[in-house]
């Protein structure tokens, strides 16, 4: 129980604050415990930012995969997909994930493969389930579009190509979404995803 309210408090201020901003005495202060406690169950900070990534992780693609379950046409599943990932990471803020990636560029780049496999599946499948549908085209190339989609998604995180100050990530996702729809998508497909957009901004 208490290495899961370390997990769950250390995601939340790290994902609020920054990896590295955030110490084992803010954490222990938070839940009102002893530094001693948190170095029972982690050893080092990097331990626990290697759990947390890990946990956090987990807890998406556990959310994704009942959303692909839940069978939704492709164009809204990726919508539903984004938002889901966009609330359990507080709005995906770049500066945590900068942070991670300069101070723990180890358990970032084990973090990346991951989730490059996890999106890469999911983005295939609903590849596949659009060509089925007649709702994306059926002559595009799956593993080039499922690498373009993972590489353009982290891309977004790059606070040198798009500075916090210019650019939200929440707005950065939407627009990034609808370009990689509208670069696929079949005329049946537009009709679609032109419903979808006038809906969601009522």
């Amino acid at each position: 129980m208490m290495k899961n309210d370390i997990l769950q408090k250390a995601s939340d201020m790290f994902l609020s604050l920054g990896f590295k901003s955030v110490t084992m005495d803010d954490i222990a202060n938070e839940l009102g415990i002893s530094k001693k406690t948190i170095y029972q169950h982690y050893a080092t900070k990097d331990d626990l930012v290697q759990a947390t990534t890990l946990f956090l992780f987990e807890n998406i693609s556990s959310g994704i995969d009942e959303i692909c379950a839940i069978g939704k046409n492709p164009i809204e599943e990726l919508f539903e997909i984004k938002e889901y990932v966009l609330h359990n990471l507080k709005n995906e803020d770049s500066s945590p994930f900068y942070q991670l990636q300069k101070f723990y560029p180890k358990i970032y780049a084990t973090l990346k493969c991951k989730q490059f496999d996890k999106l890469d599946s999911c983005v295939i499948q609903n590849l596949k389930r659009g060509i089925a549908l007649e709702l994306y085209r059926k002559e595009i190339d799956l593993e080039f579009i499922g690498r373009i989609y993972y590489s353009g998604i982290n891309s977004l995180k790059d606070i040198e190509i798009f500075p916090e100050n210019m650019f939200k990530m929440r707005n950065l996702q939407e627009n990034f979404l609808e370009y990689h729809l509208r670069g696929i998508i079949t005329e049946k497909g537009l009709s679609v995803l032109q419903q979808f957009i006038t809906k969601h901004n009522q």
